[in-house]
């Protein structure tokens, strides 16, 4: 005799019973905070813009030439003198095109500044990234954004006083192949005032080896006001003016391009910045005034 559990088939009580699917993922990216994948934070830079203003209108008084070469929308590599033993130029120049155009720049930054705890933290929420030819070329060809660089390296902050507004050689001219590369120009970027806000009088090269650091200064900040002076700077009037964009007749994306080429390209962006410079310090009737 059959019993009543048996009634129904085997394969249908084996059958699986279908279940409501759920919705499908959503596509927007899942990150729970702003930081992007360099680590830039637009809550942070919205907080550094507040702190930094009043020391970019009243102290510095950041005043620009020609920022409307600057391209509203699309990848750049905006290339500029550096200087200061603690540079003041790279958050004027990011601050005010910020302000003043509304476009976020990444600022390209030596290593030791980006393996530094806490500091390396604070460098890359505010915009900082390491100097990699590659994270460059990915912000500007593949996010269109702006980058900034000093091809002086750590040759330009750390020049003593009396060698102020001489530019030193720009290493092999990599940022020009990187331009070339992702098929973007070149815009140069002529400060004055950055190395009168911190100049340095003269170096410890014995301490820098010892602690492993690119250079250790001694600057007038310092003398004047004692440990103060290491975060103090002077207010030096800021000015700065933007060149014409340099554009190169190569097609992008070229794993190698003239060597000679790239080095005498960026020998002539140099000199355009070195001319620029001394006229611009031709014009200028005071350090503090401008």
């Amino acid at each position: 005799m059959t019993s009543p559990k048996e009634t129904v088939p085997r394969q249908q009580r084996a059958a699986l019973v279908p279940l409501p699917r759920p919705a499908e993922a959503p596509t927007t990216n899942p990150r729970l905070s702003d930081v992007d994948e360099w680590g830039r934070s637009e809550h942070v830079r919205e907080i550094a813009r507040r702190l930094y203003g009043p020391l970019y209108r009243s102290w510095f008084r950041a005043e620009w030439e020609g920022l409307e070469k600057i391209p509203a929308a699309g990848g750049a590599l905006l290339v500029a003198n550096h200087a200061g033993a603690i540079p003041s130029d790279a958050p004027v120049i990011m601050h005010g095109i910020e302000e003043e155009l509304g476009r976020p720049v990444y600022g390209l930054a030596d290593y030791f500044f980006r393996a530094a705890p806490w500091v390396g933290t604070m460098w890359s929420r505010v915009g900082g990234v390491a100097a990699h030819p590659d994270n460059a070329l990915r912000i500007m060809r593949d996010q269109g954004d702006l980058v900034l660089v000093f091809p002086e390296g750590t040759k330009g902050p750390s020049k003593t006083y009396t060698d102020r507004y001489r530019l030193r050689r720009f290493g092999r001219g990599g940022f020009v192949e990187i331009a070339m590369r992702a098929g973007v120009p070149v815009i140069p970027i002529a400060v004055v005032g950055a190395e009168e806000s911190m100049p340095i009088m003269f170096r410890l090269p014995t301490v820098a080896r010892v602690l492993g650091v690119p250079y250790v200064p001694v600057t007038a900040n310092m003398l004047a006001f004692g440990p103060l002076g290491v975060l103090l700077y002077f207010p030096a009037k800021f000015k700065l003016r933007v060149l014409d964009p340099v554009t190169f007749d190569v097609p992008p994306g070229q794993e190698r391009y003239s060597k000679s080429r790239v080095m005498d390209e960026a020998e002539k962006i140099r000199s355009c910045l070195q001319e620029t410079l001394y006229a611009m310090l031709q014009e200028r009737r005071s350090i503090w005034f401008g």
